[in-house]
């Protein structure tokens, strides 16, 4: 962590408000992140790229300063795109011209380190140092180690196409004082989307993809469900309940059955309120953990959670690779051999390793050698037939 990063946290640790912020989008800042971004990355509107930028970085970022100190820098509209999903529909995706990449690269570290040490620990994703595999670490030892008995699982329906943001910076005013600082958010969110031609008004949400995204959703999120449950659903608990949320993803696990249903009722008013809404397929209800003697399971991180056994007969919490993500997964690896089957042997090979690399590091936790096992079988075979 660097002097800045360190400065802000103990300043955001000292004050219930930050005053200034802005003066830390500085030359020595833009240079970093220029660094910091990836050369073959897709460009905005404005069709710039990091090498051509990089061609006269410095007079670029003295005039790209000048113009916010004067306020005439506006950021440019995103590019739509739209990327698959697991579920055969098609994610929007909003890429940011390379301007405003470095901005708002440095304006996201900027509300890193401001909000790091006011985030709770039930949240985990977009977050430094914290990992999916660390949520399921937490949720498998709340299981084992607490009266569980019952599960609300919950997903929010299109969450970052319809984040508020009126509320949003109320929520960001609760915690920062700088006008300039906010403005800039402010302009970020309305630069409005460009798609097939056609320049679109952007009145909420905030584009997957930008740089800032991430860490407003999560400002977001803070204070419409974890401090609401943390200091207005405990309270009125029974038993003991625990959230654990990852992006707009989450999960709370109760003792009682009665704290459950209540929680279930109260959580669609609860988003409504900030113009979110659960997406009901995705959201119940079930019994679940120690004493439940349910054959319920539940989906999480692209983990099947199941109440299971050990070889001596204790209860454990069992985890697999969900059916969705592995049916998605399957059929990825599967068009991208097909593709590149005329490719030279060693390529093909050395290319398919990388994909099994990268699956095993996300799915191989403990417990679900099975899944893995299967997976490199169909990859094996697959590659067989191409061959």
């Amino acid at each position: 962590m660097g002097n800045d990063e360190k400065e802000k946290w103990e300043l955001s640790k000292k004050h219930r408000k930050l005053q200034t912020l802005m003066h830390y989008v500085n030359a020595d800042s833009l240079m970093r992140e220029h660094e910091l971004q990836r050369g073959k990355k897709a460009s905005g509107v404005d069709r710039i790229t990091k090498e051509e930028y990089g061609q006269q970085l410095d007079t670029n970022i003295e005039d790209l300063l000048s113009r916010m100190k004067s306020f005439s820098y506006r950021p440019k509209p995103v590019r739509r795109t739209y990327i698959p999903k697991t579920n055969g529909k098609l994610r929007p995706l909003g890429i940011p011209s390379y301007e405003n990449k470095l901005v708002q690269g440095v304006m996201a570290r900027i509300l890193n380190d401001v909000y790091e040490p006011r985030f709770l620990d039930c949240s985990y994703g977009f977050r430094p140092g914290r990992s999916c595999h660390e949520a399921i670490h937490d949720i498998n030892q709340t299981i084992m180690s607490q009266p569980i008995g019952w599960v609300v699982e919950a997903d929010i329906k299109g969450y970052f196409d319809h984040i508020d943001h009126e509320w949003l910076m109320e929520f960001l005013q609760v915690d920062i004082a700088d006008k300039n600082f906010l403005r800039y958010i402010v302009r970020f969110l309305k630069a409005g989307i460009f798609e097939d031609g056609q320049l679109m008004k952007s009145d909420e949400g905030s584009p997957q993809g930008g740089l800032i995204s991430p860490i407003l959703a999560n400002v977001y999120l803070h204070y419409v469900l974890d401090l609401w449950f943390t200091k207005k659903v405990l309270p009125l608990m029974k038993g003991k309940a625990f959230l654990y949320r990852y992006a707009d993803d989450f999960l709370v696990l109760f003792q009682d059955e009665e704290d459950a249903k209540r929680f279930y009722e109260v959580l669609p008013k609860r988003l409504g309120k900030f113009n979110l809404k659960v997406a009901e397929e995705k959201t119940r209800i079930i019994p679940f953990g120690r004493k439940s003697g349910s054959k319920e399971t539940f989906d999480f991180l692209g983990f099947t959670h199941i109440n299971g056994k050990t070889r001596n007969g204790y209860y454990r919490v069992v985890h697999r690779t969900s059916q969705k993500k592995l049916k998605a997964k399957r059929q990825e690896i599967k068009l991208w051999m097909m593709k590149n089957m005329h490719r030279p042997v060693r390529e093909l090979i050395t290319g398919l390793n990388r994909r099994l690399i990268g699956h095993y590091r996300y799915y191989g936790i403990s417990g679900n050698s099975q899944s893995l096992s299967g997976f490199f079988y169909y990859c094996h075979r697959g590659l067989f037939c191409v061959l």
